[in-house]
């Protein structure tokens, strides 16, 4: 109830302890008089009253929601296989540029890394091997190369006897010289498909080597990634795990040390202080009572001494639907933002707030509560008290909202109204 609300009594007892009873007389304006009320109880008659004030009227819309930075570096999981969490900064608290916020387990990629060291070790090992392996073969090539040129050699010699030889041993020495032309050539071939072979041998360990160094590179790349520091001061703010299991409609929870994440997962971010804003959601009713560049008053939860300000700087286009659980029918809401005028350095984004769109005021307005008026013959009425009395008196009424109702005409500031027909009050009073 509103500070100016009070209780009027309208019965009272005796200092003996007797029965009495009161006469409540009602003054009723165009043609009703004054009913009297005649109650006997030791319990006096209590009528909720307020005071007509003089204050703001607003037109506003309600909403409920969160801050936010405007502006945030966020910290996610690196391309690596796997990963998980084995340090993590708490959240809240202040953190200083260069500092560990998220550290991953390394301990595999370690052991990855070892043994890739171990397999290029191998196979430079494997490679000086074969190129052993090719020298012996050369050089036993070489030699048979030199043996066939030297059977052509001598063979020709032989045939250049011909001339003085018997035409049968011309004949064999000619035939001698083609068979040691073809074991020369039979020995080049061979050469040459041993060059081939040792090429491939090399080139074949040479890109194991290399797939290995790459692999290396890319664990050695992945190490350097394990630990993610702070890029900035700031304060560190610890994002939800949506992987996470968790009641049904309930808030994911953060990520701990322990969780698994997943590549591209925000874990962390550094909220830039300095500029923040509240996102909230518009029930689908008020979103047609809003636009763009609307002043916004903001009460945050967690410091209730201050009201901060705020511009309306976005409303999205397209309706969410919020679930409310099985059973339940959806809601729409219209996502929207605005960003506060005022900053305080206890503000911290994930806040929870209440936002209050302001749609229409107007200052110095003559205000009494909503449910004091009523309609009689037609007309906007209330009750005003008279003594221990209340007169029906029909006023004058502009704007409304859900709380207060504009008097143009027929009050003053300070007069007393009752909140409830008092003839209603006594006759509840009467039944107990």
């Amino acid at each position: 109830m509103s500070k100016d609300v009070k209780k009027q009594r309208l019965g009272q007892v005796n200092g003996k302890g007797r029965v009495a009873g009161w006469i409540v007389g009602l003054l009723a304006v165009g043609g009703a008089g004054y009913a009297a009320y005649h109650y006997n109880t030791n319990k006096p008659i209590e009528v909720p009253v307020a005071s007509v004030r003089r204050g703001e009227f607003v037109v506003s819309v309600r909403s409920r929601g969160e801050i936010k930075s405007v502006r945030s570096t966020i910290l996610s999981a690196p391309q690596v296989p796997n990963p998980r969490i084995v340090q993590l900064a708490e959240s809240g608290k202040p953190i200083r540029r260069g500092e560990v916020v998220v550290e991953f387990d390394a301990a595999q990629l370690e052991q990855y890394y070892l043994d890739r060291q171990t397999q290029v070790r191998t196979v430079d090992s494997e490679i000086v091997q074969q190129q052993a392996t090719h020298r012996i073969t050369n050089e036993q090539d070489a030699m048979s190369l030199m043996t066939s040129q030297y059977d052509v050699q001598r063979s020709e010699l032989e045939a250049s006897k011909a001339e003085i030889l018997s035409e049968i041993e011309g004949a064999k020495t000619r035939i001698d010289v083609g068979i040691s032309q073809g074991a020369l050539q039979q020995v080049k071939t061979t050469i040459k498909a041993h060059g081939v072979s040792q090429d491939a041998d090399i080139d074949r360990l040479r890109m194991r080597k290399d797939k290995t160094v790459r692999d290396m590179e890319r664990i050695k790349g992945y190490l350097s990634k394990m630990t993610i520091r702070a890029p900035v001061d700031g304060i560190v703010n610890i994002m939800p795990n949506f992987r996470a299991q968790g009641s049904w409609g309930s808030t994911p929870p953060a990520f701990k040390e322990g969780d698994n994440a997943w590549t591209g997962a925000a874990i962390a971010e550094i909220p830039d202080l300095s500029e923040m804003r509240v996102e909230m959601k518009l029930e689908e009713v008020d979103r047609g009572k809003v636009k763009l560049g609307q002043e916004i008053r903001v009460r945050v939860d967690a410091i209730p001494d201050r009201e901060f300000k705020a511009r309306l700087d976005w409303i999205s286009p397209i309706a969410s639907l919020q679930f409310r659980g099985f059973g339940s029918a959806s809601e729409k809401t219209f996502p929207a933002r605005a960003t506060l005028t005022q900053t305080d350095e206890r503000l911290r984004p994930g806040m929870s707030a209440s936002a209050e769109v302001l749609i229409e005021t107007a200052a110095n307005s003559l205000l009494i509560p909503s449910k004091a008026s009523f309609m009689d013959q037609g007309k906007p009425a209330v009750w005003v008290q008279r003594g221990q009395g209340f007169q029906v008196r029909h006023i004058e009424v502009g704007q409304r909202n859900d709380n207060d109702i504009v008097v143009t005409a027929g009050l003053e500031e300070g007069d007393r109204i009752a909140l409830e027909n008092p003839a209603e009050v006594a006759k509840r009073a009467k039944k107990f």
